[in-house]
């Protein structure tokens, strides 16, 4: 067993291939949280108003993202809005779409949360010194926001990456696809070929998941003191 599965990982270049599937999922999750951030953070800012007509379309754009599964995000994206508005998408273009659209959703909830938790007396204190509204975001309310948002923003992070597994339904070619692929070649010659390729799948998530979640929890545990 131990030597059929060496054989798999290493015959021809099927590490190789995992690991760039590894870059492909890392790419998607990657670009899609620097677009989560940029616009979470403009939108976390906008909905602490307290302007109904303001609060209502963002909430609902939140909840939609929150009640439905991102894998039928990536169905209706993928397979429904190419064949009805004629349009034609990759599935990595899809993938970073939708992850990029629910990052940033989750990531306006977590800025917000961090805005409206902080204590009144900051936003009176900048209305003393005769700061304008956007003075008082830039200078007093996210710089001390941002120390709340980051923690919950890594385990956003985490979550973004490890859910990047779904994308294989949709057809990018990323780690999990890969390692599909390179089962269905050997299943035959190698039938533990399956416990030895997820294996080293579940190596590499953790690789890059646990320290990340690690640094969230030392965070946390630090400035909770």
């Amino acid at each position: 067993m131990l030597n059929s599965g060496i054989s798999v990982l290493f015959e021809g270049i099927n590490l190789q291939r995992l690991l760039l599937g590894l870059l492909v999922t890392l790419r998607v999750a990657l670009i899609a949280v620097v677009i989560s951030i940029a616009l979470g953070i403009i939108i976390g800012v906008i909905r602490t108003s307290k302007n109904k007509l303001v609060q209502i379309p963002f909430r609902i754009y939140l909840e939609l993202f929150r009640i439905i599964p991102i894998l039928v995000w990536l169905f209706v994206i993928y397979y429904i809005v190419p064949a009805n508005f004629d349009i034609n998408l990759s599935s990595e273009v899809v993938a970073l779409i939708v992850f990029s659209l629910w990052g940033t959703a989750e990531m306006s909830d977590i800025v917000r949360g961090a805005i409206i938790s902080l204590p009144k007396h900051q936003v009176e204190s900048s209305k003393a010194l005769g700061l304008s509204p956007v003075q008082m975001y830039r200078y007093v309310l996210i710089p001390q926001a941002t120390k709340r948002s980051i923690p919950p923003m890594i385990n956003l992070i985490t979550r973004m990456i490890k859910t990047t597994s779904l994308l294989t339904m949709i057809g990018v070619i990323e780690v999990i696809k890969v390692g599909q692929q390179i089962i269905e070649v050997n299943n035959l010659e190698y039938p533990s070929a399956s416990f030895w390729i997820y294996g080293i799948i579940f190596f590499m998530y953790f690789c890059i998941c646990f320290p990340l979640s690690r640094f969230s929890r030392k965070l946390e545990q630090k400035w909770a003191a």
